[in-house]
């Protein structure tokens, strides 16, 4: 079997943010149909689109793995369900866990549940960061840039990020 590289973005502004983000890497990591490659730092991030929530703890993952997109993409669905998340609740809003493939490869793909690359992360310092921080040459299939240009792209008065104080 093939093995695939792929990101995903981990988001958390309920509960133990810290804990559920690290509960939702090991949940992955268990599966020996993937295996981490890197991990970045979290970071605090403000709200986007619904800002009447606490701010989020967020981070990214590089992974490799034999799953297909929607297969990866079922995986994180019963990882974030076995998180307590549900899907009732505010389009943008507040959650337990967050998981979200941002890049598979170079794979440019539209179905109804699964558009990769993630089809907001351009626009989100929230995922562009800690990409970064993995690495900042990975190109966006599409837009022919990467992510470092891309954070640039972004007004540094919006979307407020701080590193992580807490934890590892």
């Amino acid at each position: 079997m093939s093995r695939h590289w792929a990101y995903i973005s981990i988001g958390s502004n309920l509960g133990d943010r810290l804990q559920n983000c690290l509960q939702g890497i090991a949940a992955l990591e268990a599966d020996h149909l993937i295996q981490l490659v890197a991990r970045s730092p979290f970071y605090e991030t403000e709200p986007v689109d619904f800002l009447d929530q606490d701010w989020f703890l967020n981070g990214a993952i590089k992974i490799e793995t034999v799953l297909a997109p929607l297969e990866l993409l079922g995986k994180l669905q019963r990882v974030q369900a076995a998180a307590g998340r549900t899907s009732k609740g505010v389009r943008y809003g507040p959650r337990v866990l967050d998981l979200d493939i941002i890049f598979y490869e170079d794979l440019v793909m539209r179905v109804l549940d699964l558009t990769i690359p993630h089809e907001r992360m351009h626009k989100r310092r929230f995922v562009l960061q800690p990409i970064c921080d993995i690495d900042a040459s990975v190109v966006h299939p599409v837009l022919k840039k990467d992510v470092r240009q891309l954070l640039a792209q972004l007004n540094p008065e919006e979307q407020k990020i701080r590193p992580c104080s807490f934890g590892s």
